[in-house]
C-alpha cells in the first residue's frame, strides 16, 4: 500500500524518461529546458546506468579511416556525412554543456594503426578529407608514420599510422557524474533502482509500472509523455524495434613505467581501440571475433576475446614491454541494420532514442536534442 503523501507527490509527472545513461539524462535536460515548469523524472533500473555509459573506453569517437570506408560499403556518401555531423554536433554540445574540465576531455585527436591488409586505405585519405570537409572545415586525417617507432608499436603489424585530429578522449566516470549533477541542477528528478516492467498509453496519459525491490510492490506512475532511452535493452520494452545488443570487452593494465604513448588509438575498422589513462593501457574490442556470442545482454567476460586482447596487447601495442592486467569488464552497446540511431515518436505520447552503435559519447547529446524536438506537449 502507498501513503497519501507518496501518491500526492511521487506518482504523476509530465515527462518520464527511462534510462539514466548519456541519452536518457540528456533527454531529460532538453525537456526541462524546453518546458521549464514541467516535472521531469528519469528512471534507472540499476544503481548506475546499466549499459555502456559508465563501462566504455572513454573515447569521443567520430570514425576512423577504415571504419568510415567500411561504412561506405553499406551507406551512401550523404548518409555517412550526415551521421558524422551528428557525432560532431553531439560532442560539441556535450562539451559546451558540461565543460571540458568536468568531463576530463582532451582534444588530442587519435591515431589508427594500419596493417598490411589495409594499406589501400591510405589512398582514400584525401577522398575522406574532401568528403568530410563540409562538416569539419579542415582535413580530418593525415599520415603520421614517423611516430610508429616513437610510440613503440610493432612494425611487423603497423605498416602506417593515420592521425585523426577530430577525435578526443574523456573520463567516462567524470562525465556521467557531471551529467547527473547538471540534470538535477536543472530540476530533473532521478530515481535509481527503479525498473520499468510495463507501460500503457491510456487516453491523454501514459501509465508506467515500476518495480519497487524493497517493498516488493509495483509502483504505478502516470505521465504526459514517456521517452524510452534504454539503448541495447530497448527490446524489453519495445519488442518490435531493430536493436541487437553488442557486448564490448575491455581490460586495463597496471601502471607501466616508461609508457611511450599517450592519447587514443584504433585498428581493424574500429573493432579494436586502446588508450593511455593514468599511465596504464586500456584496450577494448574483439566483438568481430564472435558476433553471435557477443550479441548478448550478459556482462560476463568472453575468455576467447579476453585472450585475444592480451595477445594483441603483447604483440602489437606493447611488443617489448612487460605488463600485468589490473581489471577486466564489459559494456553492452546497441546495433541495428544500419548505423543511424533510432530517434522516433511512436505515438503522440511515446518516444524513443536508442541504438547508438557504440558511439554514444559523441552521439548522445545530439540524439537527445532531436528527441526533445519531437515532443509537442
Amino acid at each position: 500500500m502507498f501513503s497519501y503523501w507518496e501518491q500526492q507527490s511521487f506518482a504523476d509527472y509530465q515527462h518520464i524518461v527511462i534510462g539514466a545513461g548519456i541519452v536518457g539524462l540528456s533527454t531529460a535536460i532538453e525537456l526541462k529546458e524546453k518546458y521549464p515548469k514541467a516535472s521531469v523524472l528519469v528512471l534507472e533500473r540499476g544503481l548506475l546506468p546499466t549499459g555502456a555509459s559508465t563501462r566504455n573506453a572513454g573515447f569521443a569517437c567520430m570514425g576512423s579511416v577504415t571504419e568510415l570506408l567500411d561504412d561506405l560499403q553499406h551507406m551512401n556518401e550523404d548518409e555517412v556525412v550526415m551521421l558524422y555531423e551528428w557525432r560532431e554536433l553531439g560532442l560539441r554540445l556535450l562539451r559546451k554543456r558540461l565543460g571540458d574540465e568536468k568531463i576530463g576531455y582532451a582534444a588530442n585527436g587519435s591515431y589508427e594503426l594500419i596493417s598490411e591488409a589495409e594499406i589501400e586505405a591510405l589512398n582514400k585519405i584525401d577522398y575522406l578529407n574532401e568528403l568530410l570537409h563540409p562538416v569539419m572545415a579542415q582535413k580530418a586525417f593525415k599520415l603520421a608514420n614517423h611516430k610508429i617507432v616513437e610510440y613503440g608499436f610493432s612494425p611487423s603489424y603497423t605498416e602506417a599510422l593515420i592521425e585523426n585530429i577530430c577525435e578526443g578522449e574523456l573520463n567516462s566516470g567524470m562525465m556521467m557524474k557531471a551529467l547527473m549533477a547538471y540534470a538535477m541542477h536543472c530540476g530533473v528528478e532521478v530515481k535509481t533502482g527503479a525498473e520499468v516492467v510495463r507501460f500503457e498509453e491510456v487516453g491523454h496519459k501514459v501509465n508506467v509500472e515500476v518495480k519497487d525491490p524493497f517493498r516488493n510492490e509495483i509502483w504505478p506512475l502516470t505521465c504526459d509523455t514517456l521517452s524510452i532511452c534504454t539503448n541495447a535493452f530497448t527490446k524489453k520494452l519495445l519488442p518490435e524495434v531493430d536493436v541487437t545488443p553488442g557486448r564490448g570487452q575491455i581490460l586495463i593494465t597496471d601502471p607501466i613505467n616508461g609508457l611511450k604513448f599517450k592519447g587514443v588509438y584504433h585498428f581493424d575498422k574500429g573493432y579494436y581501440y586502446f588508450r593511455e589513462i593514468d599511465g596504464r593501457v586500456l584496450l577494448g574490442g574483439g566483438r568481430n571475433l564472435d558476433f553471435k556470442a557477443e550479441a548478448t545482454h550478459s556482462f560476463d567476460l568472453n575468455e576467447r576475446i579476453q585472450s585475444d586482447l592480451e595477445q594483441k596487447l603483447k604483440e602489437i601495442i606493447l611488443p617489448d614491454t612487460e605488463f600485468t592486467i589490473a581489471q577486466r569488464w564489459a559494456g553492452i552497446m546497441a546495433f541495428g541494420e544500419n548505423k543511424y540511431p533510432v530517434v522516433k515518436a511512436f505515438s503522440q505520447r511515446i518516444y524513443g532514442a536508442f541504438r547508438m552503435g557504440g558511439m554514444g559519447v559523441a552521439l548522445g547529446s545530439e540524439v537527445a536534442r532531436r528527441l526533445a524536438e519531437l515532443h509537442h506537449c
